[in-house]
């Protein structure tokens, strides 16, 4: 149960990160969860190749190339969805910084309180 609560509260923040955005559009919230899914599937299986391929320059820049990474994902799932639009590399670079912030404070407030 707690999966799908999590899945729900990303197609929400994939909603109202878009919302905030001008240059990132989602046309609608089935949309948003579709994105939410392809993103989280983008990083279980692209992400992890694209960090074992640039080490070096992950190293060189210490750690900061990882943003560009996951721009560089977000792209990719504009190019997937059919309903998501992102207007260029630096809305999605924004695009994923405020995503994440979004994401950890959905996470926050969904665990369970323990007395």
């Amino acid at each position: 149960m707690n999966g799908i609560v999590r899945f729900l509260l990303s197609g929400l923040a994939v909603l109202l990160t878009a919302y905030l955005m001008n240059g990132v559009h989602v046309d609608g919230y089935g949309y948003a969860l579709l994105v939410a899914a392809v993103l989280a599937l983008a990083n279980m299986v692209v992400k992890p190749i694209l960090i074992i391929f640039t080490i070096p320059i992950t190293i060189f820049t210490l750690g900061l190339f990882l943003l560009v990474i996951n721009a560089l994902i977000i792209m990719l799932v504009d190019y997937l969805v059919p309903g998501f639009r992102v207007d260029g590399f630096w809305w999605a670079l924004a695009f994923s910084l405020v995503l994440s912030i979004f994401n950890s404070l959905f996470t926050d407030l969904s665990k369970e309180k323990n007395k």
